[in-house]
């Protein structure tokens, strides 16, 4: 019966999974985060311009380790889930972040050609004097499957997914509700990189839907007498810190003509690569 909730997974508890957490948080920063800077730092003759970027051997790995982990990560819950969803919100994972692993490759590998991504399309130097006028276009489709169809699919499956094992996070002892010291450890890493991860994929939409159904779920479980174990405890302070670093992110930002323009709207949120390009990218001049 996939999907049904046996009435004895109410009151099954789960360890913290330190294991899990911390190859996450390993992998996110590794093969996520660094994939770009692997990408800068390594040198260009060892991977030329039409070749596969180092960045892109780890979206790779990151694309095959991740929903391995998130599907190790259900086995654990102690409440059974909605497995046709999960297994549907993977495929659709897996298919987001191998969109967005072939159009970032192509758009961070223009840095070396004098790409500025505080720049719009079209705004930029190296493509608004492309002929024929159609080529602007290829680029153009190129950046909505970058930056809009793959984060999509990419973010929306991995949230759903962390909020439906969120769902199983509750105990009714109140002994269960505390973190162990590896947890408050790992906390603040797991925490800087949601924080990345919104910022740079321009999901705070959706970051802040699933934020506010957290909430809401705490408020409804504590109604019947349940509590965040420390799992659950985990996700929902990660992911309130995040909003800290958030706001400080947008604070500090908040007058800088140049990404406002880029940024316009009632949500400013600037992504750090744009940050990287307009006030940082002196440090790596464009090479031939």
């Amino acid at each position: 019966r996939h999907g049904a909730v046996k009435s004895e997974d109410t009151f099954k508890t789960s360890p913290f999974h330190l294991d899990l957490w911390f190859y996450f948080t390993l992998q996110n920063w590794v093969l996520d985060f660094g994939r770009p800077i692997a990408m800068i730092i390594l040198p260009l003759e060892w991977f030329p311009l039409n070749k596969p970027s180092a960045g892109d051997y780890f979206h790779m790995a990151y694309n095959v380790i991740t929903p391995f982990l998130l599907l190790k990560l259900i086995e654990r819950s102690p409440k059974t889930l909605p497995r046709s969803m999960i297994y549907v919100s993977i495929i659709m994972f897996v298919m987001g972040a191998s969109i967005h692993l072939v159009g970032d490759s192509v758009n961070h590998r223009l840095i070396f050609s004098g790409y500025q991504h505080h720049l719009s399309v079209r705004e930029n130097p190296i493509i608004k004097n492309l002929k024929p006028e159609t080529l602007i276009d290829s680029f153009e489709l190129l950046y909505y499957y970058d930056e809009y169809l793959g984060h999509s699919m990419w973010y929306i499956p991995f949230f759903l997914i962390l909020f439906i094992y969120f769902t199983g996070c509750f105990t009714p002892v109140e002994e269960e509700s505390r973190m162990p010291m590896a947890a408050l450890l790992l906390m603040g890493p797991s925490s800087l990189y949601y924080w990345y991860l919104v910022t740079e994929g321009q999901i705070f939409i959706l970051y802040i839907f699933t934020f506010f159904a957290m909430m809401a779920l705490v408020m409804h479980q504590k109604r019947k007498g349940l509590v965040l174990d420390s799992n659950g405890l985990f996700l929902f302070y990660s992911f309130s810190i995040t909003l800290v670093l958030i706001a400080g992110w947008v604070v500090w930002l908040w007058n800088d003509k140049i990404l406002r323009k880029k940024y316009p709207g009632v949500i400013y949120i600037p992504e750090p690569w744009a940050f990287y390009t307009l006030h940082m990218n002196n440090l790596h001049a464009a090479k031939e």
